[in-house]
């Protein structure tokens, strides 16, 4: 099979698969194959069939047409070599995590010595085997993932499919998923994944697009990137807004800079020649008096070539103008949120731990932080939801009384979960909530129609919002939460399973909203996201261990990245990893990623002849770039480390 080496056996084999649902064409004859022992990734936007193809496979569902195969046999007869994770949470919140693990076994009619002789393997493969007596519904999103995957292992599947399976769940603990995932693969596991976090897709061995129902592009992600036919550009400036209008008024489709997309401290370009682009964006900006303090040139991300290739079908999301009444302009540079020596005790535990930060108006902040770090809570303290067991917190002009009524008025909040009720159509959410906030009587319905078309929902008011996939009840509760025009936003993990291209309709809303004056905290678990905000802050066991501007943080850390090509990649993970903290090491498709706090060509040369010595060939080595995800879990293994250290 082309692109696998060796030819290995078709583990999955789809040849024009057609799903309908009445007129509604989901799939409209995709074909593709999978090699035994592959990881193979589909990525696509909201709607456009992944969770389709998954159910077809697993059998839970027949197709209209065409051919879903697994090792040679109709996936609906082949259900016991297949295991499934869907995007709904599968566990069972009131049993234990052992006990979760004997209904998944049972229910697969696995004998119940294989079943304790299987779930102590993967139980202490994912570090879960301490938790065994925990109530499932107790453990955090990164936990319960790796639980629903050691169900869906315990019956010792050929075929491994995953829709989505990290969306919500942290940095440190998606790198822990998808390392399992690579040592599965390796032991022969084929696995499928859908996902919409695109540095994800770059640890697959190949990756498929698909597109209303249609594959549109197929091939390793360093294939895919090389066809988008550019380079990124990073341009550093510390004015961005008037940059982005600027650059963005010289570049399109058919011309030389390709795209523009603002980040919280840089604009990144994509051009098709670096070289002359640098020259132009460096005549442009100084023509127009605006500051350039540096332009870097790096290859494009596999986000890049999604939203090119999106864009190219026609799929970029509709810009109309927020209709908005007020600006907050002249509240820019004063503290609209404030904390001094925040701690919050809940019995013997301590979940915050003397956090001072100061947010501005017209600022974009984010709250870093894995699963348990604080954020949650630091979150509902500073917007007078819970109650701080002590310091003092500064909120939209008021200090201390943040539950006042006109404070209330002046803030927007979008929490970690939903925030519509699922029973109600969207219509009656929209109402709702512009009466909860006070929206004037004749803006309502001006500010619905607005929230629709951001949502790409119009005409679709009247549906049953529990009826939605998740991506498109983000943005529906994104915009309900800003219909009053509030002064300060809260937003945690306000894009969580939203796809990459409407990401970015968010990220361009939100910046819009900073620009006139809205501040605006928020949370995600996606690093490559948080490049969007102009500050942030890492939080690690209740404490703020880093803050600072993106590209400051990433210039504060004193380790380098290596990268390594091997002849068995695997086997040099599995080597490394005995013999230094785990969070150093990963495999990125066939890539060894390497953490060191050597000097580079020390570190080359201590790693190389580490797995030279194991019989382990190295093709090539050379220093890559950190990237904001790389520092984050450095940062905080390092604040762990240090907290176990001293007793903390």
């Amino acid at each position: 099979m082309a692109g696998t080496p060796n030819a290995p056996m078709t583990a999955i084999r789809v040849r024009n698969l057609q799903k309908r649902y009445g007129p509604l064409e989901a799939l409209r004859g995709i074909s593709f194959e999978v090699g035994d022992g592959e990881i193979f990734g589909l990525i696509g936007p909201d709607g456009a069939g992944k969770t389709s193809t998954f159910q077809i496979l697993a059998g839970v569902i027949e197709a209209t047409d065409g051919v879903a195969e697994i090792f040679g046999r109709p996936a609906r007869e082949a259900r016991s070599h297949t295991g499934y994770l869907t995007q709904a949470f599968s566990l069972y919140p009131d049993l234990s995590v052992g006990e979760n693990v004997r209904y998944a076994g049972d229910l697969r009619r696995v004998p119940p010595n294989d079943i304790a002789a299987r779930g102590r393997r993967y139980l202490h493969m994912f570090d879960l085997e301490r938790f065994r007596d925990r109530l499932a519904g107790r453990l955090s999103g990164g936990m319960k993932q790796k639980l629903a995957l050691t169900c869906a292992l315990v019956a010792e599947p050929r075929v491994l499919l995953l829709d989505e399976p990290t969306t919500g769940v942290d940095p440190v603990s998606r790198r822990e998923f998808w390392d399992a995932l690579t040592h599965l693969a390796a032991e022969g596991l084929t696995i499928l994944v859908a996902t919409p976090y695109l540095d994800e897709a770059e640890r697959c061995g190949r990756v498929a697009l698909i597109h209303a129902g249609e594959l549109r592009q197929i091939g390793t992600p360093s294939e895919l990137r090389r066809g988008l036919g550019t380079k990124r550009l990073e341009v550093q400036t510390e004015r961005l807004r008037d940059a982005e209008h600027l650059l963005s008024g010289i570049a399109g489709p058919e011309k030389d800079i390709v795209d523009v997309q603002r980040f919280g401290d840089h604009l990144d370009l994509l051009a098709r020649r670096p070289d002359e682009a640098r020259s132009t964006v460096s005549r442009e900006m100084r023509a127009a008096g605006l500051p350039v303090s540096d332009i870097r040139v790096d290859e494009p991300s596999l986000e890049n070539v999604f939203v090119a290739s999106l864009r190219a079908l026609g799929e970029e999301p509709t810009q109309t103008p927020f209709p908005g009444r007020q600006d907050h302009a002249h509240l820019r540079g004063q503290i609209a949120i404030g904390a001094e020596g925040l701690s919050k005790q809940f019995g013997s535990f301590r979940a915050v731990n003397d956090v001072s930060l100061q947010i501005r108006y017209g600022e974009i902040y984010g709250l870093l932080g894995a699963n348990g770090a604080g954020k949650t809570t630091t979150i509902k303290m500073l917007c007078g939801l819970l109650d701080a067991t002590h310091g003092e917190i500064r909120l939209a002009g008021e200090r201390g009384n943040v539950r006042a009524e006109g404070v209330r008025q002046r803030i927007g909040y979008m929490s970690q979960k939903f925030s519509l009720y699922d029973d109600l159509t969207i219509r009656q959410n929209l109402h709702f909530f512009a009466g909860v906030y006070g929206v004037a009587e004749r803006e309502r319905e001006e500010k619905a129609r607005w929230v629709l078309t951001f949502s790409g929902l119009e005409g679709k008011q009247d549906q049953v919002t529990g009826s939605l996939p998740g991506g498109w009840k983000q943005r529906v509760a994104f915009g309900a939460a800003i219909m009053h025009e509030p002064s300060v936003l809260f937003l945690d993990e306000p894009t969580s399973g939203v796809d990459p291209l409407a990401r970015r309709a968010f990220w361009r809303m939100i910046n819009q909203l900073a620009d006139a004056g809205t501040a605006i905290l928020v949370t995600t678990h996606y690093l490559e996201e948080s490049e969007q905000c102009n500050r942030l802050g890492f939080m690690a066991a209740g404490e703020l261990v880093a803050e600072g501007s993106p590209s400051a943080i990433k210039s504060r850390q004193t380790g380098h990245l290596l990268e390594f090509v091997v002849d068995q990649p695997q086997q040099a993970v599995d080597v490394l990893k005995t013999e230094r903290e785990r969070w150093r090491v990963s495999l990125f498709g066939t890539r060894l990623h390497v953490i060191t706090d050597e000097d580079i060509e020390g570190g080359k040369r201590a790693t190389a002849g580490r797995l030279e010595a194991h019989g382990i060939r190295v093709i090539e080595a050379r220093e890559a770039r950190l990237s904001l995800e790389d520092v984050f879990i450095s940062v905080v293994e390092k604040a762990r480390e240090g907290a176990a250290t001293s007793g903390g």
